[in-house]
């Protein structure tokens, strides 16, 4: 993809946000309207639309329904991390921002870590261009099973769970085409 694409820069901007990323997180469970967002989230119901609506302009929301309320329309946004979007890939600065917000909603989150099961690594390696994209098709199936199975906040005999993941090529080893992974269709899992 060309790294000066207009719309996945836009997408990736509007996602290097801690409060869109926690918005996400919260929408990938149930659709929710702006003020039950605001109340989940203790913000103002105003900063809550502000932050859907730069989600939903860049087609990282979806309008589940709408309903009528007080003689307005309150629209239900959801957000569906299974479904196929545009390549992500944008200019470096972009990636650093998204890097940072999630660094920040990261360091929130363990505030609220529990003991108990969990995995962190961290990795710079040379590894066969095979291998991967093993690790990539597992990480990949990894987020689809858990955005798939996220449940309301709350919900009876659920675990709480925070999973962030970045991975990358970098510089110095085969590039482009030579190191370039697709996602696996979910038939060949």
């Amino acid at each position: 993809m060309d790294e000066t694409d207009p719309q996945a820069v836009a997408r990736l901007r509007a996602t290097a946000h801690p409060v869109r990323l926690r918005i996400l997180s919260l929408l990938t469970a149930e659709a929710m309207s702006a003020a039950e967002v605001a109340r989940a989230l203790d913000l103002t119901h105003a900063n809550a639309s502000y932050h859907l609506r730069q989600l939903q302009d860049v087609g990282e929301l979806v309008v589940e329904s709408e309903e009528k309320i007080r003689g307005g329309v309150a629209k239900r946004y959801r957000y569906d991390a299974t479904r196929e979007v545009a390549d992500r890939s944008s200019q470096v600065d972009d990636r650093i921002a998204y890097a940072r917000a999630n660094a920040m909603e990261v360091e929130r989150r363990l505030h609220e870590a529990t003991r108990g099961s969990g995995s962190s690594s961290d990795l710079e390696a040379w590894v066969p261009v095979e291998t991967w994209h093993r690790a990539l098709d597992l990480l990949h199936e990894a987020s689809h099973l858990l955005h798939a199975a996220a449940r309301p906040a709350g919900t009876p005999d659920t675990v709480h769970v925070s999973v962030t993941h970045n991975a990358f090529t970098m510089t110095g080893g085969l590039e482009g085409e030579a190191a370039r992974w697709v996602p696996r269709e979910e038939d060949e899992r």
